[in-house]
């Protein structure tokens, strides 16, 4: 069997558009193209254009961009039963008396077919339907050839370990949640006095952004790239076929990693408002600015507008007497720099800079290329909304799938980079467990730290007060 290409090579940019779209009838009347390019076709002609025949192999290009974003039109274990349906009716697989050479030169292009799909998409196959489809479309294929049965094995290995690595991640993720609770029930019971604050773990800014890249590197490498677009899948309240979009919406691992930047938000804020001392807290900001700094350098983003989100929530940026002792030149660098005026134009030069350079990068330190993540979510979201799925005459929108699978497919190439950086167990601990004040808590431990400033925020401190720690 053929060997499935990398999909750093697959998606790098500069091959991405040369002859994206091969039809086997370029003068199929349903699927229409310009320039060479697919912009339309009616499901079915595209879903004929994804099975191989004896001449014919889909470019890798059409097949990612096709499982990416059918999902918005058609469920993934429909489509792959029509895969299956389409192969064994063009091949006639179900005849008896079928002639074995000709099942050996469509077989290894279907399997190909089979190992791009579970390889590239793994998590459809949690579906049971799916699973089941799989399975039916292999034995159909090899028709129990002795000469494919391993290959077939191979396949079904391969996809069972990525589900079983997945599996484990989440409960990981679970355990991890649970180990974090709320910083004011441990204040109540712990003196503040002998709880420890995040320089005591790690005094080094650049160690500690090295262990965020660890935990960035680690979540993002569990996204499924179909993530993106079944967070955007709407559930038709007029449709009563369970089967139909009951389960599209499986986003968990996408939404982990954006509960991952909401608590480094709130840690970053907690570890600021917890001292008593001005010079403390003033300390504590200058450290995370150095963090901060370090995560813009290696090209961890996600972290970077983590931080700065932390320093500009408002309990923290409240605290002006602070923040008169903090040297802000560092800070109001990295502020412009993640500025979200003219559609971030400034972080997404920054982002622009460091995908070149991970393109010619000779070491996994230099290829690292983390997102801002939830403005990555914002891009495919309003690309979605801008663009129909289906066009009047009832052909599928291609050009739209098209641009969706552009998005999606830089990501796939930044989350497949191995972090460089030796991990700190004890850091990554405290990173991921410590725990964090909720949104009042931090307004309390505000205006503990600097008293309100006028009526509203006097009396939101006496109402903290009484509901927070019992007092009036």
């Amino acid at each position: 069997m053929p060997q499935t290409p990398t999909l750093v090579t697959m998606f790098d940019s500069s091959s991405f558009h040369r002859n994206l779209y091969q039809s086997k009838e370029e003068s199929c009347s349903d699927l229409y193209y310009q320039d060479n390019n697919l912009l339309s076709g009616s499901l079915e002609a595209l879903i004929q254009h994804l099975v191989p025949n004896v001449d014919y192999y889909p470019d890798r290009t059409y097949i990612f961009t096709f499982l990416l974003s059918s999902r918005l039109l058609i469920h993934p274990s429909e489509l792959m039963a029509r895969v299956c349906h389409v192969c064994v009716e063009q091949q006639r697989l179900n005849e008896p008396g079928l002639d074995k050479s000709q099942v050996r030169k469509i077989a290894p292009k279907i399997l190909q077919l089979l190992t791009e799909w579970t390889e590239t998409f793994p998590y459809d196959f949690r579906d049971e339907r799916m699973m089941r489809n799989l399975k039916d479309t292999a034995h159909q294929i090899t028709n129990g050839d002795e000469m494919y049965r391993k290959n077939v094995q191979q396949i079904m290995q391969n996809l069972i370990r990525k589900l079983a690595a997945l599996t484990q991640y989440e409960e990981l993720i679970t355990k991890i949640n649970a180990q974090s609770t709320d910083r004011m029930t441990v204040l109540k019971t712990k003196p503040q006095s002998i709880q420890r604050d995040i320089i005591t773990v790690c005094s080094d800014p650049y160690t500690v952004a090295q262990q965020l890249t660890h935990i960035e590197l680690e979540r993002l490498s569990y996204i499924g790239p179909e993530e993106f677009v079944q967070a955007f899948v709407q559930k038709d309240p007029l449709d009563n076929n369970e089967n139909c979009y009951s389960d599209r919406k499986k986003t968990r691992n996408l939404e982990a990693y954006v509960e991952w930047f909401n608590r480094l938000s709130y840690l970053v804020a907690t570890e600021i408002c917890m001292p008593v001392k001005k010079k403390h807290r003033a300390r504590m900001i200058e450290f995370f600015i150095d963090v901060a700094r370090e995560c813009f350098n290696i090209g961890n983003f996600n972290s970077l507008m983590a931080i700065i989100s932390g320093m500009n929530m408002s309990p923290v940026s409240r605290l002006k007497k602070t923040w008169a002792k903090v040297k802000t030149a560092k800070f109001d660098i990295l502020e412009h720099q993640m500025d979200p005026s003219s559609n971030f134009y400034n972080y997404r030069t920054a982002l622009r800079g460091a995908a070149q350079r991970s393109l010619t990068a000779h070491s996994n330190r230099e290829k690292i290329v983390i997102p801002f993540c939830s403005l990555l979510i914002k891009d495919i979201y309003f690309l979605n909304e801008g663009y129909t799925s289906q066009l009047p005459n009832g052909h599928v929108n291609f050009e739209k799938f098209w641009e969706l699978a552009k998005q999606v497919s830089e990501f796939m190439t930044w989350k497949q980079v191995e972090c460089p950086f030796e991990k700190d167990w004890k850091i990554l601990h405290y990173v991921l467990t410590a725990p964090i004040f909720s949104e009042d808590a931090l307004y309390l431990a505000s205006y503990e730290s600097e008293s309100p400033e006028n009526h509203i925020e006097k009396d939101r401190w006496k109402s903290l007060r009484s509901a927070l720690l019992g007092r009036a």
